[in-house]
């Protein structure tokens, strides 16, 4: 289990991180998710240890980072974005010197067999760490973090630079590697933490602007429902905006055929709720409805809108502070 508390790191009179506070349990792998400079490595290089910070603290499994630096970092297994490897080893000289480094007990070709079979590098056991691609590169570095059976794996930009091939590849081998750890991995791929997080933590300029999975983010995201009616166009605008179960309306094209983008009130079903209440209305009042489709943001839009400066989306943004606020985070 990963818990950071009120985390700051500062440069000068610049905030790198302004008082984060986030978990992560025990086999749940959790996407850190933010544009570059967002301060995702910054926070992972304080988790590990690789760098102190201004206030706050982490722990791992308990154990204070801070205060006791080499029992917390013996709980952790690290994948830089750059894996530390030597090129003139080969894969089994690198690990077995890994091995060393970490002080490991027991069965050194047991254990290292056993890391090597779930990341797929058997076959290149005898092969210079040079002549690896880059994907087998990334496997032998996180083979490397495995070491020592840690319970923390952090993991940062894992797929960087990978073909699609290798980006599913290293997305499954984490999600199997998340049932036993804790996981943390940063990127800025939408796709990766739809498909291998249970949860996310989107961070933009030092804060944590959202904290949920990637489904409980698009349900709180702007959810609107595009209609077009014919008939009196002052009828219709005055009809929506009277909907308890609309928190707006707004006029998209007036004409012919009046077309309006109307977003549900916090906590309508925009399938049913919504839908059956413009429906009603309009029928009561003899308002002909020619068409209706709901429209919700996508990962990709919710994500522009939490990290775009001045335009962050601040239903989400309250929700996900509130959230942490009730876990006792912050």
């Amino acid at each position: 289990m990963i818990s950071v508390k009120n985390i700051s790191k500062k440069y000068g009179n610049h905030y790198a991180l302004n008082d984060i506070s986030f978990e992560a349990e025990a086999g749940e792998v959790l996407g850190f998710l933010g544009p570059n400079g967002a301060g995702k490595s910054t926070t992972m290089n304080i988790i590990t240890g690789y760098i102190g910070c201004s206030e706050g603290d982490a722990f791992i499994d308990g154990v204070s980072v801070t205060k006791e630096p080499l029992k917390a970092k013996s709980k952790i297994g690290y994948l830089p974005e750059q894996p530390p490897l030597y090129p003139d080893m080969t894969v089994s000289e690198y690990l077995e010197f890994v091995f060393a480094l970490k002080r490991v007990k027991g069965s050194r070709a047991q254990i290292l067999s056993e890391i090597m079979r779930k990341v797929r590098i058997t076959d290149m056991f005898h092969r210079l760490i040079k002549n690896l691609s880059k994907g087998y590169k990334q496997r032998v570095g996180l083979a490397a973090a495995m070491v020592g059976d840690p319970s923390v794996l952090i993991l940062d930009e894992p797929t960087a630079g990978l073909d699609p091939r290798q980006i599913v590849e290293i997305r499954s081998l984490i999600k199997n590697l998340g049932r036993d750890k804790t996981v943390i991995f940063s990127t800025h791929i939408l796709s990766e933490v739809q498909s291998a997080c249970d949860r996310i933590i989107i961070i933009n300029e030092g804060k944590i602007v959202a904290a949920d999975t990637a489904a409980g983010l698009e349900e709180r995201a702007a959810q609107t429902i595009n209609i077009a009616a014919l008939g009196d166009f002052e009828k219709a605008e005055s009809i929506l905006k009277d909907l308890p179960e609309a928190s707006a309306a707004e006029v998209t094209e007036r004409g012919e055929v009046n077309r309006f983008s109307i977003t549900a009130t916090a906590g309508v079903d925009l399938d049913i709720q919504l839908p059956s209440a413009i429906f009603n209305a309009f029928s009561e009042a003899g308002v002909t409805l020619v068409s209706m489709s709901p429209s919700r943001q996508s990962l990709e839009e919710i994500f522009m809108d939490l990290t775009t400066k001045g335009t962050v989306t601040e239903t989400i943004t309250k929700a996900a502070t509130e959230e942490i606020k009730d876990d006792g985070n912050l």
